[in-house]
């Protein structure tokens, strides 16, 4: 299964599975676009990526470690 920006909620799960103890809210977006690029499944390109795309996928992260 291909990964794509709008995955938000699978790209969170992934993150928290492969970065269990990294602070979410004192990450830049350029190191989280860096990380999301870096999942085994991830296939996108940068033109769908944006600053509200990488809030959506910090926040989706938030609450994936909340749950």
């Amino acid at each position: 299964m291909l990964i794509y920006w709008t995955d938000t909620q699978e790209i969170a799960i992934q993150l928290q599975e492969k970065y269990p103890e990294v602070d979410i809210f004192n990450l830049s977006f350029v190191d989280l676009k860096k990380m999301v690029e870096s999942l085994e499944h991830f296939d996108d390109d940068d033109t769908s990526c944006n600053e509200k795309v990488l809030e959506a996928i910090q926040l989706s992260w938030f609450n994936e470690r909340e749950d």
